[in-house]
């Protein structure tokens, strides 16, 4: 039997389940999260007459992995902190919250000075002109890889890696060995998908729809109401929020950890981790890529097995965010230096810096970006060590520099928390859209949302929000209108 047909027979069941929905005022649906996915979903479900849910989420909060936290003195972001795509053919729906509808403070982040902020292992700059050939050269390999990833075919047969392109473009044949093509080659890739260039898909990532729909400029969130008002925005489109803007709607429940889900043809049964049950219609789940790809949530019946292999199949990367706290500055200041790198012989290892004078001007507040390997292995020791480490770094950087011990350091642990288990997932080599189909596919009355549903924008936020209306009308168009079955087309149709 073809996997396009079982898959179709397995979710005719829903059939059953829009029939009993259809009285009684609507069907009840249990939404799984209250990240932006899942609250984007519960938005379009109110729109189209769907009220009776409820939200289950696992932390004390909402937003996911969008969350600000107080940092000496500062509320910075530990997740997401950027509107990416900006200024481009189509308007970016993020973008119009923060700057329009929310009018959050945020700045253009530019990259273009890195030439001249590249410092070498063991102190002092790179010659400018030497480090824009390097870049150039990157530029130029990219380009042509974008041409060449338009020509493959779209089922995703002919993908390769990032790394496999640039050595057909001979550039770096044997991989960047150099400190300074290292952090080049991490500056482009890692930076952005939070994986080495041997891991990540060229055909999903280059062109990168994001920017190729919405723009190349990137804007950085940096107001003290925080990055999540705009979770809370479309929240208190459809959810009772009190004066002070928190939710006090009774379909929220936080502090409730999902660790069952049982599905049959009339309904579900949600079992969390303090013994409650909720019985309802449907149930969407937005939780994590991460989550998914552990034990956290227990399906029964299991998953059929076309569902575990498409989880699996995509990768859940680590980004981290290190803020530092300094008595004094010792790092430069002014037009073109927010950003600089450290050309390290050991390949991401404290890479990626950042200043904040115009973001947080007076805080003394460096930002460091780590991830992969690096993110796990500094997540399993102490803040301490790691503050030792990266001030070490910044001391080979500025040896001219009275560069004093940080007073103050925040490490995010996504992968460490059972509830995220990573930060955003990474399409690699081979997954195309048949992968995503089947990732995004229903189960019966079980629905899935969330960034990794996302087709051309997963990993960002706007990923995130429009994963959750698609995926929101496709459990609709079920429970509404009774059709119910979700078609995937074979991996080379």
């Amino acid at each position: 039997m073809k996997l396009s047909i079982a898959i179709g027979l397995v979710l005719l069941l829903a059939h059953y389940a829009a029939s009993l929905a259809a009285a009684g005022g609507g069907p009840r649906v249990i939404i799984v999260g209250a990240g932006m996915s899942g609250i984007s979903a519960g938005k379009r479900l109110s729109d189209a007459g769907i009220g009776d849910f409820l939200i289950l989420e696992a932390t004390d909060r909402v937003g996911g992995r969008i969350h600000k936290t107080n940092f000496a003195g500062v509320n910075v972001e530990m997740g997401a902190n950027w509107v990416e795509g900006v200024n481009g053919k189509e308007m970016n729906p993020i973008w119009t919250m923060v700057n329009d509808e929310l009018k959050l403070r945020n700045f253009n982040s530019d990259y273009d000075h890195l030439a001249n902020n590249t410092y070498k292992e063991n102190g002092g700059l790179y010659e400018e002109a030497f480090v824009q050939k390097i870049i150039d050269r990157a530029d130029e390999v990219e380009e042509s890889g974008s041409k060449l990833s338009t020509t493959l075919h779209a089922s995703g047969r002919d993908d390769m890696s990032v790394m496999a392109m640039q050595r057909l473009n001979d550039h770096i044949p044997s991989g960047p060995a150099a400190p300074v093509d290292m952090v080049i080659d991490y500056y482009k890739y890692d930076y952005e998908f939070a994986e080495p260039p041997r891991v990540t898909s060229l055909q999903n990532t280059k062109p990168l729809p994001t920017f190729n729909n919405f723009g190349d400029d990137v804007h950085f969130v940096a107001d003290q109401r925080g990055y999540e008002s705009v979770v809370y925005h479309v929240a208190g489109n459809y959810l009772k929020m009190n004066k002070s803007g928190a939710i006090v709607d009774p379909r929220l429940k936080l502090n409730t950890v999902v660790r069952e889900i049982k599905y049959f043809p009339s309904g579900v049964m949600v079992k969390t981790e303090d013994g409650q049950i909720y019985r309802a219609d449907y149930v969407m789940v937005s939780a994590s890529l991460g989550v998914l790809q552990t034990d956290l949530i227990r399906f029964n019946p299991q998953l059929p097995s076309w569902k575990i292999v498409s989880i699996y199949q995509f990768d859940m990367s680590v980004y981290t965010k290190i803020f530092l706290k300094f008595p004094k500055r010792f790092w430069p200041e002014g037009p073109g230096t927010e950003f600089f790198l450290y050309a390290s012989g050991r390949r991401g290892y404290y890479p990626v810096w950042q200043q904040f004078e115009q973001q947080y001007p007076g805080s003394n507040v460096l930002l460091v970006t780590v991830t992969d390997d690096e993110s796990r292995r500094i997540e399993q020791q102490s803040d301490n060590q790691t503050k030792a480490e990266a001030v070490e770094v910044l001391r080979k950087m500025f040896p001219g520099k009275d560069v004093l011990d940080a007073t103050d350091i925040l490490v995010p642990r996504w992968w460490s928390n059972r509830f995220f288990k990573g930060t955003f997932s990474n399409w690699p080599i081979g997954v195309n859209r048949y992968e995503y189909d089947l990732i995004r596919a229903p189960v019966g009355r079980v629905y899935f949302t969330g960034e990794h549903t996302s087709e051309h924008y997963n990993g960002y936020v706007h990923g995130a929000y429009l994963a959750g209306i698609d995926s929101a009308d496709i459990l609709i168009k079920c429970a509404q209108k009774k059709i119910c079955k979700y078609t995937v087309q074979g991996k080379y149709e």
